[in-house]
């Protein structure tokens, strides 16, 4: 399945249980039971990629194994007549059952949506405001660009994620990373690659948002990514401006 979803009243994807066993609403359960009604037998989920609280989807990619047979166009208005609002499920599909969206993912692509000269209130999100974050700096735009093309290639990104991030390793390869004015006082923020430590998106943006304040210059990457040190880095950008926006997989798959 292809997912969408409004990630601002979800406790991220994965479910979770609670130690005072508060219920928490997550996307994986709310779909999970959708499934459940229209395939009529128990079914585990697994999502290409655990977004965290807040976080939002245009492209999650999510598979699960049952016996029962239906049509994918089907599936698609079944699964949908028991979704709420703030998630769709947009694609149905076969696929062999080894397949496993987290194992045979070969990259994920996030954007990372930014209002800034915010100190100007009349530039702050309002009808977008659940999909973009701000900022009351006005950012230079072209020396964020330059900043990002630091990131691409592979790195020890220690510095970017949580201290405990529960990872065997902090190395990832970031294929992708772009800054653009997408209209006027907005930015996108696209990044790429295999995978991504926790929050590492967020801090990558916050970082180049330190760039585009004039904090840091763009030279200053490089040695801020060799130091892994947290507190180099800038801060972790709200989760309202994040997107899983897609999920590519080898041709086979």
């Amino acid at each position: 399945m292809i997912v969408a979803y409004d990630g601002t009243d979800f406790h991220g994807w994965q479910k979770q249980v609670h130690p005072d066993r508060k219920y928490l609403r997550t996307v994986q359960d709310v779909l999970e039971k959708a499934v459940v009604k229209v395939m009529r037998e128990p079914v585990m989920l697994t999502g290409a990629s655990r977004t965290d609280a807040g976080v939002h989807a245009n492209g999650q990619v999510v598979s699960f194994d049952a016996n029962n047979e239906i049509p994918p166009d089907k599936l698609v208005l079944g699964f949908n007549s028991w979704l709420p609002d703030d998630v769709q499920v947009r694609h149905v599909d076969f696929t062999h059952n080894k397949f496993n969206p987290i194992n045979h993912c070969t990259s994920k692509g996030y954007r990372y949506s930014l209002a800034h000269g915010c100190s100007n209130p009349l530039r702050k999100p309002l009808f977008d405001r659940r999909f973009t974050a701000f900022t009351a700096y006005k950012l230079n735009v072209e020396k964020m660009q330059e900043a990002a093309t630091h990131f691409l290639g592979e790195h020890d990104f220690a510095g970017f994620t949580k201290l405990n991030h529960g990872r065997k390793t902090t190395v990832r390869r970031v294929d992708q990373c772009t800054v653009q004015e997408t209209d006027p006082w907005r930015i996108s923020i696209d990044v790429a690659g295999a995978g991504f430590l926790w929050n590492m998106v967020r801090i990558i943006a916050g970082t180049l948002l330190e760039v585009g304040r004039g904090y840091y210059s763009p030279s200053d990457i490089p040695e801020i990514i060799a130091s892994c040190d947290r507190k180099r880095c800038g801060k972790t950008m709200a989760a309202q401006g994040l997107s899983l926006e897609w999920v590519k997989f080898a041709v086979d798959q």
